[in-house]
């Protein structure tokens, strides 16, 4: 070999190793004394039993004791974080992951295609557009100018059918009230007031008239972020009148509901409103616009099941409903009669879970087999004309386009497959990539499985497992089980950037799909609620312990993270089986469930949790497995980082306050115990990239810490 040669390779293997050098965690990082947090002396009577809240004064989120209380936790939090010897590797590695150009599918509206893109750190995407397909590319809209900070975001928009009027939503620090401008399409002059004080709400024009729009009526001041929102209205806003002459169209005191949406058919013959009280369930209402003083015509009355009118021919409804089919099928039905017992099967259910979506005249049938995708396309008559041949096993979406559209984009993703966008010819059925993802992430090194695990009951539960091709199972890994199951949401395979951290390390990823989602039908979702809630928790735990019975991982190396409902699950899992895992990561989570409901449009939850005042059974079922209740003093628990924001008004800070108060309060043993209080943020919707990537480099960091991982640059 020659000098040259050698030289050559010597260099490269001192890169090599540069490239690999490995930090190690602290072997010592000093824990500030927690914050001395003030119990009251306050109780509440649940059929003769007495429970105590001393914490209950943190239900009030704007007070200076509050305030004050979130400023000295945050310091004990970020103080921990800042001893971590590879937390500021994880963030710039994570920044580098993050910079690259992220673009949506292309929509058309009037004379313009549309599209979203981020050049790469860029707080907010922004809104482009381009006259037909090849006219010069114009910033449409760029939420980064909405705020000095990024933390005002757009939050939705509605086109009118000709295009020609926009109306967007605007949410500020990631609050679910939301602010509505309007503007001309074409110069974007603006057009009348903004509105204010929307919440949970779509925009459906009608014509050039204007548009329909939901909200509540917003709570006191003061308490705009925790207070009670629960009569829904619906309401019709006319292009250039004042907001306060909005028409009342359905809901409000005549008609409470606490859910309530209105949209129109595309060819906008049909007002159709949805109306609700809890989160599973509705009523059905049509209008026909077409014919002036048309009344609101019930389709369905009652709240049992699930129903949407997904499109219409003339007088002819197709409708979506889970009706004595809890898998979902699709029905047609005349306008002038469309009570349940008139409707026909058009796509009947079969085993399989189904998503509809409409276009190009067709019918796309979406479905859910085994948490992953099987896209079936129909005609109008119900005839199966193909089964669309997707890239791989993972989760396609967006098979929706206008009725005269020819071709529709969608996207599809996996766990190791980054999210993808592609054009599908209508008539053809053929599938082009349209455009690939830039991120640094090579597929060919890592694999994801899907296995089926035993649950405490029997039941088999479905997980798919992520990791670097050739591991060991030798139970030295560090892995992070992730989890949700509730309220009929299913948690399909889907590319994550901040999972690359984790992967890339050698470390586990795994997603159990538990009971209490939709990943099965109505029934896996109800074998998941109310006095059957435990099933999810038991679901999980198995889950933990199948990873580390098959050498994945161990109870020393073995992470839990969740969010919102999931929050809920793994503030559960650790307090039942707190010897199970060593790092718990409960965010923006349902921590009391002895006051939920009391909260926002939490009571719209009773569905799938039950409240304690139902009953004394529902109440004791509630207060067994409540994590904050849940609570042993003198007990060890894993090391925890509670996540959650001041301005997350769907699941109140409290509930995260009050945990990790008691929490502080009860634990023993050197795990820290911490709560990362975000501030002008919200449930999750919207963050700026620059937050993201800031919470995301703390969750490896403390999860690497905690396991005894080593980060290698």
């Amino acid at each position: 070999m020659n000098k040259n040669l050698k030289l050559i390779l010597l260099a490269s293997i001192i890169t090599a190793c540069q490239h690999q050098k490995a930090i190690q965690p602290a072997e010592e990082i000093t824990l500030l004394p927690y914050p001395e947090t003030t119990k009251g002396d306050i109780a509440d009577n649940y059929f003769g039993t007495e429970v105590a809240d001393p914490y209950r004064w943190l239900e009030n989120d704007t007070a200076a004791e509050t305030k004050a209380w979130v400023t000295e936790q945050n310091k004990v939090t970020h103080a921990y974080l800042e001893q971590i010897p590879f937390r500021e590797a994880i963030y710039k590695r994570l920044e580098r992951l993050w910079n690259y150009e992220k673009f949506s599918a292309p929509f058309t509206e009037g004379n313009y295609t549309y599209f979203y893109k981020n050049d790469g750190l860029q707080n907010q995407s922004v809104l482009y557009r381009q006259r037909g397909n090849d006219g010069d590319v114009e910033v449409f809209l760029d939420p980064n100018k909405f705020s000095e900070d990024g933390t005002t975001s757009l939050a939705g928009l509605a086109f009118s059918r000709d295009g020609s009027l926009v109306a967007y939503q605007l949410s500020e620090g990631g609050s679910d009230w939301r602010k509505v401008v309007i503007i001309r399409a074409e110069d974007k002059t603006m057009v009348g007031d903004t509105l204010v004080d929307v919440k949970f709400s779509g925009l459906a024009w009608r014509g050039n008239e204007g548009f329909y729009y939901s909200s509540y009526e917003k709570p006191d001041e003061g308490s705009a972020l925790s207070g009670i929102t629960d009569q829904h209205q619906l309401f019709f806003h006319e292009l250039e009148s004042p907001q306060s002459e909005d028409k009342l169209i359905f809901g409000g005191a005549t008609t409470p509901r606490r859910y309530i949406g209105g949209y129109l058919t595309e060819d906008e013959q049909f007002l159709v409103i949805t109306a609700a009280n809890t989160t599973s369930g509705g009523e059905l209402y049509i209008q026909d616009l077409s014919k002036p003083g048309s009344p609101i015509v019930n389709v369905v009355d009652n709240f049992e099941k699930d129903h949407s009118i997904i499109d219409n021919d003339g007088d002819k409804l197709f409708i979506y409903t889970n009706l004595d089919a809890p898998n979902g099928k699709i029905v047609t039905v005349g306008a002038d009669n469309p009570k349940p017992e008139n409707w026909v099967d058009l796509i009947p259910e079969t085993e399989n879970v189904l998503n509809p979506g409409t276009g190009g005249g067709k019918i796309f049938a979406n479905y859910l087999k085994d948490a992953t995708s099987m896209v079936q396309q129909y005609d109008r008559s119900g005839t199966l004309e193909r089964t669309i041949e997707l890239p791989d096993v993972g989760s396609a979406g967006g098979f929706g386009a206008k009725m005269e559209d020819k071709e529709l984009y969608y996207s599809f993703t996996s766990y190791v497959y980054p999210s993808t966008i592609f054009k599908y010819d209508i008539a053809s059925g053929k599938s082009e990539l349209y455009r690939a993802s830039g991120v640094d992430f090579d597929p060919t090194k890592y694999e994801s499985k899907q296995v089926f695990y035993t649950s405490k009951d029997g039941t088999k539960v479905p997980m798919i497992i992520t990791h670097k091709k050739g591991i060991v199972l030798d139970g030295s890994n560090p892995t992070l089980l992730y989890g949700y199951g509730g309220f009929n949401i299913s948690l399909r395979p889907s590319f994550s950037t901040s999972n690359i951290i984790l992967l890339e390390q050698g470390g586990v990823y795994a997603v159990a799909n538990l009971r209490g989602g939709g990943e099965y039908g109505e029934k896996w979702h109800l074998a998941g609620t109310k006095l059957q809630k435990q099933n999810v928790f038991d679901d999980f735990i198995a889950a933990a312990e199948y990873l580390i019975d098959e050498g994945y991982t161990s109870s020393e190396k073995l992470g839990v993270a969740g969010g919102s409902n999931g929050g809920l699950l793994v503030g559960a899992v650790m307090t039942q089986r707190p010897e199970l895992f060593k790092v718990a990561l409960p965010a923006v989570g349902v921590l009391d469930m002895l006051r939920y409901h009391k909260f926002t449009a939490g009571a719209g939850w009773a569905f799938d949790y039950g409240t304690a005042d139902d009953n004394e059974e529902m109440f004791n079922y509630l207060h067994t497995y409540s994590p904050y209740h849940a609570l042993k003093a003198g007990t060890a628990y894993p090391a925890t980082m509670v996540t959650t924001a001041d301005h997350d008004d769907r699941v109140v800070p409290a509930h995260s306050f009050k945990f990790a108060a008691r929490l502080q309060e009860y634990h023993t043993g050197p795990n820290p115990v911490l709560i990362r209080i975000e501030t002008k943020a919200g449930h999750g919707a919207g963050k700026p990239t620059a937050m993201i990537i800031a919470e995301q480099a703390d969750k490896w960091a403390f999860l690497f810490q905690n396991t005894g991982t080593a980060y290698s640059e």
